[in-house]
């Protein structure tokens, strides 16, 4: 028996997930964002934290996680890295905002703007004084929702990937520094 989990994704601050482009002289770093310019994060995001998590509750002996589990859920790769890689079952979606929210500010160019604001910060020597050429500017999404969607979770993992949801308290870059601090509540879950 397979089946789906429904969850949302709550911003508490700033958040950025990169697009691995820059804005020229003006920004060194902007968020990702679709084809009509809303923030998303992507689905290989939330696997690879997932991950991470699962790895962390197998370290501490969590009830019922194995390398098995993970490896059913996840992938691996066949022997070592160098390995084949094998598909793991579960498919990780993209976080979205929600259907109407997409509508009502991919309308509104003010809106849209308003989502995205830019953030400098700078290197500090030991002498105190700012290290030479490194001002960096990113661009940060404001705080807001979104929704993912994993599926074809095999049902020995519903639970450890519950749990793992809870041990994700920030998404993105600088999350040891104020940004991407969020939350996650499991929605719903439906059999498949």
């Amino acid at each position: 028996m397979k089946t789906t989990i429904y969850y949302k994704v709550t911003f508490l601050t700033w958040w950025h997930c990169g697009s691995g482009q820059a804005a020229g002289a003006d920004v060194d770093e902007l968020s990702i964002k679709d084809s009509d310019g809303l923030p998303y994060i992507p689905g290989r995001t939330m696997k690879g934290l997932l991950l991470y998590a699962c790895r962390q509750l197998e370290g501490y002996h969590f009830d019922g996680i194995n390398e098995n589990i993970i490896n059913k859920v996840f992938g691996h790769y066949d022997g070592d890295e160098a390995g084949y890689p094998v598909k793991g079952e579960a498919f990780f979606s993209d976080m979205l905002l929600p259907s109407g929210d997409r509508r009502t500010i991919a309308g509104d160019k003010d809106l849209l703007a308003a989502l995205y604001s830019s953030i400098s910060a700078t290197a500090i020597g030991d002498d105190g004084i700012a290290k030479d050429h490194s001002l960096r500017k990113i661009q940060v999404t404001a705080p807001c929702s979104l929704y993912g969607m994993i599926a074809n979770v095999p049902a020995d993992s519903l639970g450890i990937l519950e749990e793992a949801m809870k041990y994700i308290k920030r998404i993105g870059l600088g999350r040891n520094h104020g940004l991407g601090r969020c939350k996650i509540e499991l929605i719903e879950t439906k059999e498949s």
